[in-house]
């Protein structure tokens, strides 16, 4: 099917949303009258140029409070619309948008909106456009898809049609599947849009916070098929109002819209991908910096094994059983250390690698010898590198590339559990739909965690299985601005009391958790004095929720990367959130030179 995207989703000038729209791939765009009436090129030089790039324009909008209006007014509708409908023939739109009214509506009449917009439709008839009537969901009347279309029926034009548009009909609760009652030809155009589950005035909702398919809440597929079942042909339209992505870069957010169309598409299968099942687990995580030798130190108190350094790059190798990271110093110069990459073991790495190349995941290039394993790589919204292995037991492939080390011993870290990510702000909703989309993994919790310079969010994607799990986080402004926030491994044990003890035996010190939390401790749950004397002493963690218990600990931080070590006990799920303020507390005491606790 056909793409396009409204004007509105973008950041610069109309010039620059035409010629991003066309670079990312669309067939189309809608024009959005604001950004129209402020560009400096003439109706018909963007015309022109669309034609150049190979752009159709697809709708004119938006044209508001037009029905349900006294004589008077709809006298001055009617002049409004000829103008318009003369401008759309400088322009070349065939459609424009007509929304229920919000404004002016006085008379709660479904035969005189019906009227109104046929007397609508006579005029733009006469212009060779048409009028696409859409039930907002704050109209003052007409807020319902359904009773939008029985307004067109009764309209009984040619010209008449309907728009239908996911945000409005999804955010009110309507069933969709009555869509499937309005013929195809009909429907004269479709609007798509995601949005997270907020409770707020739905007019707020949709101007601040509407997001790409897959980035939010909505079931988009489902509401997608119910439309198409009706036989509709037009294109499938973006318009997402948005904060952060009129801000952000336009190329960028134009690609990223695009995406979410392709993997729209894939959902119900009118172009289909490269079917990827989910990551069977972690391959390797990547620290990179100019000096990583401190980690290496961490790595070596956890219990890790050191198993030597890269034959042909500045790289070593730790690993205990399925747990591996890499420390990497080439081409890091002036870099603190910090998560540069992660390895996902899949069934079929050169399939999910087409996957990702579909959904316009840019490639990484490696430098890698002959006689070396190759693995496929592409580079996330955050500028993590991606990499794709072969499913393998405890050594990787590419293993025995690493040199001079030491044999693996039986240690008691059982792989890496999560993987912890800093998402800068602007690219937050584009990477929890890149890692869902390109990998297959599912959205699944989503909190607000509180720090000392504001709240955490946080997003946690996942595979169903759970034997990849990555935590998204957006850290607040001033955090990430001065000390930089961290991000950090988590390494699941079955023993994480004996997996501490070592560590300290071996010269960790753990980051330092103040009493306070551990007399809390013994207020929320029934644990001996001696079992909490024993966490406090190695600084441990403890939850539990409905299923079991999860306790852990940390690791300080060097650089922006630290190291976690959790233990899951009888099915618990989650990642220990109520502890992460204290966490996040003590990590920027650590950094700043404060003591925990007096």
């Amino acid at each position: 099917m056909r793409t396009s995207i409204a004007t509105v989703c973008l950041s610069g000038t109309l010039t620059e949303k035409l010629h991003a729209a066309a670079e990312a791939g669309f067939d189309g765009v809608e024009i959005f009258e604001p950004d129209l009436v402020a560009a400096a090129a003439g109706p018909e030089e963007v015309a022109a140029l669309a034609d150049r790039l190979g752009l159709s324009l697809d709708l004119y909008q938006p044209f508001r409070d037009a029905e349900g209006v006294s004589a008077d007014e709809f006298r001055r509708v009617l002049r409004r619309a000829e103008a318009k409908f003369a401008l759309m023939g400088r322009l070349g739109i065939e459609t424009m948008l007509v929304c229920s009214n919000v404004g002016t509506a006085t008379i709660d009449d479904d035969a005189l909106s019906a009227e109104q917009l046929r007397r609508l439709g006579e005029a733009a008839a006469e212009h060779g456009v048409r009028i696409a009537f859409e039930a907002l969901a704050w109209g003052r009347y007409v807020d319902d898809y359904r009773r939008a279309w029985r307004i067109v029926e009764l309209a009984d034009h040619d010209a008449v049609g309907v728009c239908l548009d996911s945000f409005h009909i999804l955010s009110r609760g309507h069933d969709p599947a009555a869509i499937e009652e309005i013929p195809g030809d009909k429907v004269f155009f479709l609007q798509l849009a995601d949005a997270p589950a907020l409770s707020m005035d739905v007019l707020s909702w949709s101007r601040h916070h509407r997001l790409f398919p897959g980035e939010g809440a909505f079931e988009l597929g489902t509401f997608l098929g119910h439309v198409l079942r009706t036989g509709y042909d037009g294109p499938l339209s973006l318009e997402v109002f948005n904060d952060v992505f009129r801000q952000t870069e336009v190329s960028r957010t134009a690609r990223q819209a695009r995406r979410s169309l392709t993997w729209l598409e894939d959902q119900v299968g009118s172009r289909p991908l490269p079917h990827v099942a989910e990551p069977a687990g972690f391959d390797f995580v990547e620290v990179r910096g100019e000096d990583t030798g401190e980690v290496d130190v961490l790595l070596g108190q956890l219990g890790l094994t050191f198993r030597g350094r890269h034959r042909s790059k500045d790289a070593r190798l730790w690993t205990d059983g399925p747990a591996r990271i890499v420390c990497n110093e080439q081409h890091a110069r002036d870099r603190a250390p910090s998560l540069a990459a992660v390895g996902f073991q899949v069934e079929e790495p050169a399939v999910s690698a087409s996957r990702a190349r579909a959904l316009q995941a840019p490639t990484v290039y490696r430098r890698t010898l002959a006689s070396e394993q190759e693995l496929p790589a592409f580079r996330a919204p955050d500028g993590t590198e991606v990499f794709l292995g072969p499913v393998s037991g405890e050594d990787a492939p590419w293993v025995p590339e690493f040199e001079g080390g030491h044999e693996p011993g039986t240690g008691l870290l059982t792989g890496i559990d999560h993987v912890n990510l800093a998402e800068p702000w602007q690219c937050f909703d584009e990477a929890v739909l890149f890692y869902s989309s390109v990998l297959g993994l599912r959205v699944d919790v989503s909190q607000e965690v509180p720090s000392p310079h504001g709240l955490v969010r946080s997003q946690v994607v996942r595979s169903a299985s759970g034997a990849c799990r990555l935590a998204l986080n957006v850290a607040p402004l001033v955090w990430e601005t001065s000390a930089g926030f961290p991000q950090h491994v988590a390494f699941s044990t079955d023993d994480v009391v004996a997996v501490a003890r070592g560590a300290v035996e071996r010269g960790l010190v753990p980051l330092a958790i103040p009493q306070n939390y551990y007399d809390d401790l013994v207020a929320r749950f029934d644990l001996p004095a001696d079992v909490v004397g024993e966490m406090a002493e190695l600084g441990l963690l403890h939850d539990r929720d409905a299923s079991g218990s999860f306790t852990h600990f940390y690791t300080a931080t060097v650089g922006e990367v630290f190291f976690e070590v959790v233990q899951r006990v009888d099915g618990y799920d989650g990642y220990g959130a109520p502890n992460a303020g204290v966490r996040l507390a003590a990590q920027d005491a650590g950094v700043r030179g404060r003591p925990v606790s007096p």
